[in-house]
C-alpha cells in the first residue's frame, strides 16, 4: 500500500497548525493567524478542500460583518498506525487527522520474543489495510513505532531471557518493521513518543518547556523545549530513568532512579509477598492487602522522582514538569501528591521550582504518540 497523500509545503502546514490548535477558524482568522495575504490563505484552504484534509462547518451568522464559515481538519482525511514494541505489551492502534483512535489492539507478554511480536505486526497491519478497504487506506501517511532505546539493557532488573536481551539489544526496530509495509516508517523512543502525545492532546498544550516523566516498567522520559520536543543529539534526552541517585553506602555504584521509581519493582514487591502483580493497574493497589507494599514504593519512587525534576530544573529553565504512567490513576495522583511533599523539602534559591502537572494521555501514550510521530512527520509546521 502506497499512500495517495502529497508531501505538503510549509505554508500548508502552517494553516493546519492553527485550523488543529483552535479547533476551527475562518478563512480570515486563518490568513491574519499565519501572516498570509487573505488570496494566498483562500488558495490554500481551498486546495486542502479539495483533498479533503479540511471541510466547512456551519456557517456563522449574526455577527457583525458578513457571515463566516470556520474551516476544521477532517477526521477521515488522513489516517497513521501505532505500534508500541513494550517491555510487557504489544500494542497497535488505528489514528485519524483529529488523533481520536480508530481501532486498538494489544497482546500481553511476560517478555517479548521477536518473532512473536513481528509476526503479530505483520498481521495486524494486513487487518487494517483490509478493514480500512482501498479508498480509506490510501489516506494511510504512516507507521510509527515506539520502543525502549535500549532494549536489551537491565534484564537481571526486568528477568529478561538473555537470549532475547541479546537479540533485541542488536537489532534495528525500524528496519524490520519497514520489511512489513511500504508506508513510511517513523521510529522513536517510547517515552518520547508519549511526550509527543502529550505535546498534541495533553497537559503539554499549554506549556513552552517541560520535563515529562512516565512511569511504566521501567521509568522513563522526554524533553519539550519552546514548544519542540527534543530529541537531543542520540536521541535521548530526558532520560531520567538513567539518573544516578545519591552515591551507595560502601562508595558502591549509585542506582538509577528507575530501579526504585519502576512498576516493575513494585510488582516483584507484590509478587514477593504473595499477591497478584497487577495490582497496580487497578484500585487494588490502594487497598489491603497491597496498601503497605504500595505506600513503600510510593515513598521511594517520589523520592527519586523529586530529585531528579531538581536537578533537572538547575540545568534547564522549566516552565512544568508533566508525570504521567501505565497505571491506575488513584496510585498516579497518589505518587503526584508525594512528589510534590518532596519537593517543598529541597532549597530552591537560586532555581525556579517547576509546575507539577499531571499526565493526560494514560496508559496509551506510547502507542498513541506513536501514530502522532507519522501524522506529525506529514502535517506538522516544519521547524526552524
Amino acid at each position: 500500500m502506497i499512500s495517495t497523500l502529497r508531501r505538503l509545503g510549509a505554508n500548508e502546514r502552517r494553516m493546519l497548525h492553527e485550523v488543529r490548535r483552535h479547533g476551527s477558524m475562518a478563512k480570515a482568522d486563518l490568513a491574519r493567524v499565519t501572516e498570509l495575504s487573505t488570496q494566498t490563505a483562500s488558495v490554500i484552504i481551498n486546495r486542502l478542500l479539495e483533498e479533503q484534509l479540511v471541510r466547512k462547518l456551519e456557517v456563522q451568522r449574526g455577527r457583525v460583518g458578513q457571515p463566516s464559515q470556520p474551516i476544521a481538519l477532517n477526521s477521515d482525511g488522513a489516517y497513521a498506525i501505532g505500534i508500541q514494541i513494550g517491555r510487557r505489551t504489544l500494542k497497535v492502534v488505528l489514528v485519524d487527522l483529529l488523533g481520536t483512535v480508530r481501532e486498538r489492539w494489544e497482546l500481553a507478554y511476560a517478555s517479548p520474543d521477536a518473532d512473536q511480536v513481528f509476526a503479530a505486526i505483520e498481521q495486524q497491519l494486513a487487518r487494517l489495510l483490509s478493514a480500512l478497504g482501498p479508498q480509506a487506506a490510501g489516506r494511510l501517511c504512516g507507521v510509527g513505532v515506539s520502543a525502549p532505546r535500549n532494549f536489551g539493557e537491565w534484564e537481571e532488573l526486568l528477568r529478561m531471557p538473555p537470549v532475547d536481551a541479546a537479540e533485541w539489544g542488536s537489532m534495528d526496530i525500524g528496519q524490520r518493521v519497514q520489511a512489513l509495509t511500504t508506508l513510511p516508517v517513523s521510529v522513536a523512543k517510547d517515552t518520547a513518543a508519549a511526550c509527543v502525545a502529550e505535546l498534541m492532546v495533553g497537559s503539554g498544550r499549554g506549556i513552552a518547556s517541560y520535563l515529562y516523566i512516565y512511569v511504566d516498567t521501567l521509568a522513563g522520559g522526554s524533553l519539550v523545549i519552546n514548544g519542540w520536543p527534543h530529541a537531543g543529539v542520540h536521541g535521548n534526552s530526558g532520560a531520567v530513568g538513567s539518573m544516578p541517585m545519591r552515591p551507595a553506602a560502601g562508595g558502591g555504584m549509585p542506582d538509577q532512579l528507575l530501579s526504585v521509581a519502576s512498576l516493575v519493582t513494585l510488582e516483584q514487591r507484590y509478587a514477593a509477598a504473595g499477591l497478584a502483580d497487577d495490582a497496580m493497574a487497578d484500585g487494588r493497589a490502594m487497598q489491603t492487602p497491597w496498601l503497605p507494599l504500595t505506600q513503600a514504593w510510593l515513598a521511594q519512587a517520589a523520592n527519586a522522582i523529586a530529585y531528579a525534576i531538581c536537578s533537572a530544573a538547575c540545568f534547564i529553565d522549566l516552565d512544568g514538569v508533566v508525570v504521567d504512567g501505565r497505571c491506575d490513576r488513584a496510585l498516579l495522583a497518589a505518587l503526584l501528591d508525594l512528589v510534590d511533599s518532596e519537593l517543598g523539602r529541597y532549597n530552591w534559591a537560586g532555581a525556579a521550582r517547576p509546575a507539577l502537572l499531571t499526565g493526560e494521555v494514560g496508559d496509551d501514550a506510547k502507542v498513541i504518540g506513536a501514530a502522532y510521530l507519522s501524522l506529525h512527520a506529514s502535517f506538522a509546521p516544519l521547524q526552524g
